[in-house]
């Protein structure tokens, strides 16, 4: 039983630790933990002295840190309104200082203040006023009541940035599930209009067809589902979806296919086959003589460079509107190459070209 309750305990730990209030409270103990340890006891003479000193300044990085963070930052700094923020932050500092300068000459000094003369007495009045106005020493403690604010002016960004790029990530990933659900339905109706053609035919490779069809949907449903896969498996299904296709329409199409890739590396999958899809949508099912489509894979260096090349039927319909498959394998390479890749598409009037470079990843 008390290994059990140890181990819940454990576990409780750090949502203890990630409240807020919790969290702050011990950044301010390590601050003045900080002071404590590094105080110069011959300075001050007595620890009494030296801690409540330290404490009092402690209090005013608190209410510099806070009304940085909660009001000037919120208010004026998001919003970029800079001058104002300038203006503001100079206004919190010289309240500071001046309440600083207050608690010193009115409180701490005259209960510390020792002279040899018995009548002598701390003359608050005359102390303040000097120092009220003394630049030097303005700035000095300025710097001080800052320290603190800035450290958690720093952490609060680096929160913020890891919380942006945790979302941004997700984001990602829900848009990228999102468009290949769009593609995979785009992809699986245009393979089973190839196995309708050949059963209406009776065609004897009715069953050639089926098996490489499963192969390619075991792999679409559960080889594929990583942000980045092996290249070589996304080889085997174009070199699967070829064969399909050669079977539907024959001697009707040429394909070259040249795999010039030896090396084991990763790429985003499905990117390749749509443009081979889209060649074969607009390139060979509206051509009523004999088509070509030609296809190389090369590694350079550590960039994948892939060229689909095919001709275009003279008497095809022309539309302006993008297929659905180019269309979603462009918001693909966008989320998961960023700026990094090249994507170069040309047509004339024989042939349309594509030509990708990605990065190996």
């Amino acid at each position: 039983m008390y290994f059990s309750a140890h181990m819940n305990s454990l576990k409780n730990t750090p949502t203890f630790f990630s409240i807020q209030l919790v969290r702050h409270l011990l950044f301010w103990v390590a601050v003045f933990t900080y002071f404590i340890i590094t105080i110069e006891i011959e300075y001050f003479g007595s620890y009494k002295k030296a801690i409540e000193s330290r404490a009092i300044l402690v209090f005013m990085q608190i209410i510099t840190a806070y009304s940085c963070l909660r009001f000037l930052i919120p208010r004026y700094l998001i919003s970029k309104r800079y001058i104002l923020f300038g203006i503001g932050l100079l206004l919190l500092l010289m309240v500071t200082y001046a309440l600083f300068v207050c608690i010193q000459e009115f409180y701490y000094q005259p209960k510390y203040f020792e002279s040899d003369d018995v009548l002598a007495v701390y003359d608050s009045n005359k102390r303040f006023w000097y120092y009220i106005f003394k630049i030097q020493t303005f700035a000095s403690k300025s710097v001080k009541f800052l320290t603190p604010a800035i450290i958690l002016m720093t952490a609060k960004f680096y929160k913020n940035q890891q919380t942006y790029l945790k979302l941004n990530e997700q984001k990602k990933s829900t848009e990228l599930t999102t468009l290949k659900h769009q593609l995979n339905p785009h992809f699986l109706f245009n393979t089973l209009n190839n196995l309708y053609a050949l059963s209406i035919n009776k065609s004897d490779e009715a069953p050639e067809v089926i098996a490489k069809l499963s192969e390619m949907l075991d792999y679409m449903l559960y080889g594929c589902n990583d942000k980045y896969v092996a290249l070589q498996k996304e080889i085997e299904l174009i070199e699967n979806y070829l064969a399909l296709e050669q079977m539907r329409y024959g001697k009707r199409v040429a394909i070259q296919f040249t795999n010039k890739v030896e090396n084991d590396v990763k790429i985003a999958p499905l990117i390749l086959l749509t443009f081979i899809e889209n060649a074969f949508k607009h390139g060979v099912s509206q051509e009523l003589k004999e088509a070509y489509i030609h296809i190389q894979i090369a590694l350079e260096g550590n960039y994948i460079h892939f060229d689909i090349t095919n001709s275009i039927a003279k008497n095809r319909v022309s539309t302006n509107k993008e297929s659905i498959g180019l269309a979603n394998v462009k918001k693909q390479l966008e989320l998961l190459y960023s700026r990094d890749y090249y994507l170069d598409l040309k047509e004339d009037k024989e042939c349309f070209n594509v030509h990708l470079k990605l990065p190996a990843k």
